[in-house]
């Protein structure tokens, strides 16, 4: 029982971290496309010297996120969740026979 709140808590944490990360990737974008700051924004400061304190612990919050979730990116899929196939070997009367095929 314990372990499956464990697993619950790391999948609600990621997902956290996650929307944290798409938000700073977005903020990134608009920067970096249209020279504008949603959080400066939002929450004040108008330019990169005046970046209001508020401003400057969400993009600490959002970087340590980013960090957070390149460490913890599950890259591979764990063993319990691979698929494998399996092979039936038909032997005796009708081997040869074509199986049926539905549409």
């Amino acid at each position: 029982m314990e372990r499956a709140d464990a697993d619950r808590l790391k999948a609600v944490l990621a997902k956290m971290m996650a929307v944290l990360v798409i938000i700073g990737a977005i903020n990134w974008g608009l920067i970096g496309f249209f020279n504008w700051n949603l959080v400066d924004a939002i929450f004040g400061g108008g330019s990169r010297e005046q970046t209001s304190a508020l401003g400057r612990l969400i993009y600490s919050v959002v970087g340590l996120a980013g960090v957070a979730l390149a460490l913890t990116f599950p890259w591979r899929r764990p063993l319990d969740t691979m698929t494998t196939t399996t092979t039936t070997r038909i032997t005796g009367a009708g081997a040869n026979r074509r199986p049926d095929v539905h549409a």
